[in-house]
């Protein structure tokens, strides 16, 4: 398709293109060694460090040689979402786009413009011969869904720039200037397998047809969380009959809210027209919970007799099971006390998995201030030491804390007003960012982050709103034009 506005549509030129490049978190090889194709093909200086983080120099426009670096930031990888019936291979299928009027999106998976549109608009920068600018750096990280493992490994001097234009936030007009921390847990609960009984049939209970979304940024929303959907069901028909699991899968990324979950379980045979009451039942409670956010929602059961399954957990296993993933909370925690609106604290339920007779959950916990952070982390922690088990957190991320003094945001609003003559929006938000990493490795950088119209990321449902690609475009070239 073609817009009016002509660097819209290089823009999504090269978007098209990086979306074409498989680029899944941990999996960035391909798109960092097409980055270094592009570098060398345009005869601009790139770098290279030890976990493939890439700098591409851009020399500053006639007159701007000398001004101070302008660091243009956002990271290769996508998180990597379909929906069920989709036959994608993220491995090596390019992302099919779809055009549907202004908003762009894919086809049954998620779209990547969380970052890609990042990559796209520094490619397009480094080429334009019609707006002058200061030195650039375009720093693309590595993995940053999955741990901002790229940002962590950044070494002093890998960049000279001291002053930083984050380009992935996701609402034009919005000015980020501060955002949460977060630490991510991996539980373990050790179970045992028995033959079944006699008497007990085999199922598979389905939690499907929730919309997901970004586990910081939708978290607030309500939506529904599959693993816990399917928490709530399960203990419901162990309160009335006897229930075995043998097996449960579901969720993916830590920084998505799970949208599918299945388990496997054997119930007594005779029991079954009273699952099937209580499933009905609780399909019109789910229905009624999230009408507003979920409508979708769905619990189903079916026949799974052909199923390998011929073992389940321990009676006692199963209760503690249910208990467990029942417990795990989800959810916002706590709001700001500092910030109206501002969700501070909260809990992602992620994934869970059976592997080697063990039961494995991941949680990503958030926080903007660093003692709760550390404070719902070991509520997680503690729940899995009583239920038996064990826990182990990673390093985590630190926040963001804004400042309101910024040189780079007192010049960005004014000139935002100037261009659009309305006032931006400045704030903090509920996600994770890289600045926060990139501000405490490198100290004195000015920073702030900015973005065009996203909704729905890390789902099959992301889109991106066209228009707005433009805009941040116009402000991003007046801006460093400024910068001399």
């Amino acid at each position: 398709m073609k817009f009016e506005h002509e660097k819209t549509n290089e823009i999504l030129k090269w978007f098209e293109e990086i979306a074409s490049i498989p680029r899944c978190s941990k999996h960035e090889e391909k798109i960092c060694k097409w980055l270094l194709d592009w570098a060398e093909e345009h005869n601009f200086e790139i770098k290279k460090d030890k976990v493939n983080n890439i700098l591409i120099k851009i020399p500053g426009s006639e007159g701007y040689e000398n001004s101070k670096t302008v660091v243009i930031q956002g990271h290769m990888d996508i998180v990597c979402e379909k929906e069920p019936d989709s036959d994608h291979d993220f491995t090596k299928d390019p992302i099919k786009m779809v055009y549907d009027g202004e908003w762009l999106t894919a086809d049954k998976t998620t779209l990547g413009a969380d970052d890609g549109i990042a990559i796209a608009i520094g490619l397009v920068l480094a080429l334009d011969k019609d707006n002058p600018h200061p030195p650039l750096e375009l720093l693309f990280t590595v993995d940053e869904e999955t741990g901002l493992t790229g940002a962590n490994a950044l070494e002093p001097g890998f960049i000279d720039g001291k002053i930083l234009i984050n380009i992935d936030s996701e609402d034009e007009g919005v000015f980020t200037v501060g955002c949460a921390g977060g630490i991510n847990t991996n539980s373990f609960l050790p179970i045992d397998y028995e033959d079944v009984p006699y008497g007990f049939k085999q199922f598979k209970i389905k939690a499907g047809g929730m919309k997901g979304g970004h586990s910081g940024i939708d978290i607030g929303i309500g939506k529904a969380n599959a693993i816990k959907i399917l928490a709530r069901v399960l203990y419901e028909i162990k309160k009335k009959t006897y229930i075995r699991i043998s097996d449960i899968k579901g969720g993916s990324a830590h920084n998505a809210i799970p949208r599918d979950t299945e388990a496997i379980v054997f119930i007594l045979e005779k029991d079954f027209n009273e699952v099937q009451n209580i499933i009905s039942d609780f399909n019109k409670i789910l229905i009624d919970e999230y009408k507003l956010v979920d409508p979708n929602i769905k619990i189903s059961i079916e026949d799974n007799g052909k199923g390998n399954c011929k073992q389940a957990l321990t009676v006692g296993n199963s209760q503690k099971l249910i208990e467990f993933i029942f417990a795990i909370p989800h959810g916002v925690a706590a709001m700001s006390n500092d910030v109206g609106g501002l969700i501070e604290t909260s809990n992602n339920l992620a994934n869970i998995k059976i592997e080697d007779n063990t039961v494995k959950v991941l949680t990503s916990q958030r926080s903007s201030v660093m003692t709760r952070l550390y404070a719902i982390t070991y509520v997680i922690e503690a729940i899995a030491r009583l239920a038996g088990g064990e826990a182990k957190s990673g390093d985590g991320y630190p926040a963001w804390h804004p400042n309101m003094d910024s040189p780079l945001l007192a010049r960005s609003v004014k000139l935002y007003e100037k261009l659009f003559n309305k006032k931006p929006v400045v704030e903090i938000i509920h996600a994770g960012l890289e600045c926060g990493i990139i501000g405490d490795k490198y100290p004195g950088m000015d920073m702030i982050s900015i973005g065009p119209d996203l909704r729905y990321p890390h789902s099959p449902e992301e889109k991106v709103h066209v228009g707005t690609i433009g805009k941040i475009w116009d402000f991003t070239v007046a801006l460093l034009k400024e910068l001399k």
